[in-house]
């Protein structure tokens, strides 16, 4: 992201919090804008102006203001919410969460979580950003169609789906058969017993 990734942890113990931002502003790779606030009330009016791309919270809290309010109350769909679990906490608390921070993480595995929701994110949002025309080229290029092939199924030009093809490896950043048909799987485009298994050890 070109801007400040907007974090905020809400949690009801100073100690914790101050230690979670300390970890958060020691990462290297992270540019963060980190608001703390310490009971449902000022989550609620936090969240309204702030704006959170992440929320980091105690699901304690939830018993006064629910998962699906605050989003609600955030207005974004986009937010990605992770439960920082200070005690053992029953799978279903959690289940609702992209992610979970124990207050007995590393700051190594903070990271790496963060990462990996932040590349999720990445991800998800080129996903969305590709055509319904672009999906059905990937499709065929990973079925090891040729661009004449694919253009006359589907009634295209072949300098249509080149275009299309350049299109789909800027968005994506994927500029393989292999790459594109792993991607292909991993995001039910197609099954595997559909695709010829030289094209993913290419």
């Amino acid at each position: 992201m070109s801007r400040p990734v907007r974090i905020t942890i809400a949690e009801s113990s100073e100690i914790i919090r101050r230690g979670l931002v300390a970890i958060l502003k020691a990462i290297g790779t992270l540019q963060a804008e980190v608001n703390e606030v310490s009971d449902a009330d000022q989550l609620k009016n936090s969240i309204s102006w702030q704006r959170p791309d992440i929320l980091v919270v105690n699901p304690s809290m939830l018993s006064v203001l629910p998962l699906q309010q605050i989003k609600k109350e955030a207005a974004d769909t986009d937010m990605k919410c992770i439960a920082l679990q200070s005690s053992l906490a029953d799978s279903s608390v959690t289940r609702s969460f992209d992610e979970v921070f124990s207050i007995y993480d590393t700051g190594e595995q903070i990271s790496d979580k963060l990462s990996r929701l932040m590349g999720k994110t990445d991800v998800d949002k080129r996903h969305e950003s590709l055509s319904q025309r672009e999906k059905e080229v990937i499709v065929c290029v990973v079925k090891g169609m040729t661009n004449k092939q694919i253009a006359d199924k589907l009634c295209l030009s072949a300098h249509t789906v080149v275009t299309h093809r350049r299109n789909i490896s800027a968005k994506l950043d994927i500029h393989s058969t292999a790459g594109l048909t792993i991607y292909a799987i991993v995001n039910k485009l197609v099954e595997l017993d559909e695709i010829d298994r030289a094209e993913i050890s290419e």
